[in-house]
């Protein structure tokens, strides 16, 4: 079983405290000296479980690490006492533009997610010169279109093999509809979760609906951890926190784009309720990671063409003296220093980065932040120029591709602004076992959407959609139809669950 075996958990949690300071020597040589491996670089699982004995010592390194202290716990908080102390001045909220024109921005938004999601998906887990190679090949570099088999060199073929589960189905000859990913299933849970909850939806509500609705299979690392917390019966936040030491990678930023999508142009409510979410799974960078995503997502839901101020958001709702900040400004740094402004100019920038987080496995958030935000700013927010260097970049490219095709669809503006051979192939059509979603429209979504958003105060007109939710969180008509599902419960407040 993937990313729970507790002998693969010792390596990553003996990275993890490389990564937050944490003297961990005296227990990797104890490790090492029994037999145990270090993590594997890429798969979910070592090829073969370990020895009982192996499996218990693991069991009990795994507390003592995490009983080391972190000299960083100070200036990266999790709790919203300490966030809101080293966060003290959120961005304020500001009227959306052209209001009426929502839900078409919407629309471009999870277009955008899915183009970019499904442009990385053959690539993903491939090393940065696997993909470069790839496209070489097939006379695709710079990348500027959906990678293909035509033409592809046997030789290179055999030495970077697709993504098995993606090669059917999100290649440029055979991409019909947008397959099922988790980046467009954890929206779509999203999506769920605010239609029953409301805005003002706690972390136990986000709990109570992925026991209902998602399948265990289809989480991966610190989720399928919060996952497996939750069965044995730890609350939120301790899922997040329990023999987790995937609690600071990628997977609550992809959570958060619905709540950027449904708070346009209030960058600090869409952070605060990514956070709600991400502390089910995720604790400090992690956590990080998808209030920045949020409240890049919200500026540009409110209006707009310019990502810089986006991505100045983003990074208004995190600790400025966090790792995840310093990551940000370091790819926009890099991207604003490069010269020639062009795609081919951007493999510098990614190849820095790589040197920089070359300790960090793929799926970590600081390496895969960095990069989105250096593509983000290098392309200037231009939809294609922005979706190809953040996937030519390596790491977790469909994820990657997913938030800056969301961010750059909604500057875009409307499905009519983004490139037809970029969204003809997805046929207004998403694959899903997310209950009652599969097959539906990008048009239908986008109305769903639209009408669990909150206009801040001062946003003039309406945004045309049938119910809205209120800013305390109380639903409206249920958008599907009928009563909401059996999982609703009271609404309570924000921080009931994750104070620490």
């Amino acid at each position: 079983m993937t990313w729970v075996q507790v002998e693969d958990l010792v390596g990553h949690e003996l990275r993890q405290a490389g990564e937050d300071g944490r003297d961990a020597a005296d227990v990797r040589a104890r490790w090492l000296a029994a037999g145990g491996h270090l993590a594997p670089e890429w798969a979910g699982a070592s090829p073969d479980p370990a020895a009982p004995g192996l499996r218990a010592l693991a069991e009990q390194l795994l507390d003592e690490l995490a009983s080391l202290p972190s000299p960083l716990a100070e200036r990266e908080p999790t709790g919203t006492a300490g966030l809101r102390a080293a966060v003290p001045a959120p961005p304020r909220a500001a009227p959306v533009e052209r209001p009426d024109a929502l839900a078409e921005r919407l629309e471009a938004a999870w277009l955008g997610r899915a183009v970019g999601c499904v442009l990385g998906k053959p690539v993903e887990k491939l090393p940065l010169d696997g993909i470069r190679a790839i496209a070489v090949s097939t006379g695709n570099w710079p990348l500027r279109g959906y990678f293909t088999e035509v033409g592809l060199d046997p030789r290179v073929a055999a030495r970077f093999p697709w993504n098995r589960r993606s090669r059917p189905t999100s290649l440029a000859e055979n991409i019909d509809g947008m397959p099922e990913d988790d980046d467009l299933n954890y929206p779509l849970l999203g999506l769920m979760l605010l239609e029953a909850h409301g805005h003002g939806f706690g972390t136990r509500d986000v709990a109570r609906l992925w026991l209902d609705e998602l399948p265990a299979g289809r989480t991966f690392t610190a989720e399928r951890i919060a996952y497996r917390n939750l069965l044995a019966g730890l609350e939120p936040p301790r899922t997040a926190e329990w023999r987790n030491p995937f609690r600071e990678w990628i997977g609550a930023l992809i959570r958060a784009d619905v709540f950027g999508w449904t708070r346009p142009g209030d960058p600090a409510a869409a952070a605060d309720e990514a956070r709600r979410d991400a502390v089910l799974t995720h604790t400090a960078n992690g956590v990080y990671g998808a209030m920045f995503a949020a409240a890049a997502v919200a500026r540009a839901a409110g209006g707009g063409t310019d990502v810089h101020a986006c991505l100045a958001a983003g990074l208004d709702v995190v600790p400025p003296a966090s790792r995840l900040a310093a990551a940000v400004r370091l790819g926009i740094g890099l991207a604003r220093a490069e010269p020639s402004g062009t795609a081919e100019g951007f493999a510098t920038v990614v190849d820095e980065l790589h040197r920089r987080f070359r300790g960090h496995h793929w799926v970590h958030v600081l390496p895969n932040v960095a990069l989105l935000a250096a593509a983000l700013t290098h392309a200037d927010g231009d939809f294609a120029g922005s979706v190809c260097r953040v996937v030519s970049g390596g790491w977790d490219t469909d994820s990657n591709g997913a938030t800056a095709g969301s961010v750059t669809g909604l500057l875009a503006g409307s499905p009519a602004a983004l490139p037809g051979e970029w969204t003809r192939p997805l046929r207004n059509r998403l694959a899903s076992t997310v209950g009652g979603f599969d097959g539906i429209g990008f048009d239908a979504l986008a109305r769903r959407t639209a009408a669990l958003a909150v206009l801040p105060t001062g946003t003039t007109g309406t945004t045309g959609a049938a119910s809205t939710t209120d800013a305390a969180g109380a639903a409206g008509p249920h958008p599907r139809g009928h009563d909401a599902p059996a999982h609703r419960a009271p609404v309570r407040g924000p921080s009931e669950e994750d104070a620490r």
